[in-house]
């Protein structure tokens, strides 16, 4: 973090989103937007560049999807001098996205249709180091981790099966 302010560049290919996002997170007394990008290609560019702390990335953009743009900008074989924490947002709570996003390392994956004050917290939550994932695909993960362990046997189950009758006793 710059002094006492989280920096944050906003991607996204629609301009009153990003001013919008802008507006909104500038209101901040602890954030502040240092760069915004129409595309994927210009936020790995700036990300390079102005060394945010945090990158709002979008995940549909012309250009570059903001997944490959994620991909290139936390690239462990190009690091950047200062790595910055990915939030990737979405109009589309598509699983695919999260998964992708996930895999891209990026550490949040928010929802536009999110309030406002969620957004600001989840810029804080991300440049904290921690992660975070919209509620909504937060409930579906844990719901197919649920049916997943439902249908698969426990590892205690599966120890138990090799046993003679006298061992399990």
């Amino acid at each position: 973090m710059t002094a006492d302010r989280i920096t944050v560049l906003i991607a996204d290919d629609q301009a009153m989103v990003r001013a919008g996002f802008a507006a909104l997170l500038d209101a901040q007394p602890d954030i502040r937007v240092i760069g915004q990008a129409s595309g994927g290609i210009e936020a790995v560019r700036l990300a390079r560049e102005l060394k945010p702390d945090v990158v709002l990335m979008d995940v549909r953009m012309p250009d570059l999807d903001g997944i490959e743009a994620t991909t290139r900008i936390l690239d462990p074989e190009r690091p950047l001098p200062h790595t910055p924490r990915v939030l990737m947002l979405t109009t589309f709570d598509i699983d695919d996205y999260v998964h992708e996003a996930i895999y891209a390392g990026a550490s949040g994956f928010l929802l536009k249709d999110a309030l406002p004050e969620e957004l600001a917290q989840a810029v804080r939550v991300i440049a904290a180091g921690e992660a975070l994932l919209a509620p909504s695909v937060t409930r579906r993960l844990i719901e197919k981790f649920a049916d997943a362990r439902d249908r698969a046997p426990s590892r205690s189950a599966l120890a138990l099966n090799g046993l003679t009758d006298r061992e399990r006793e």
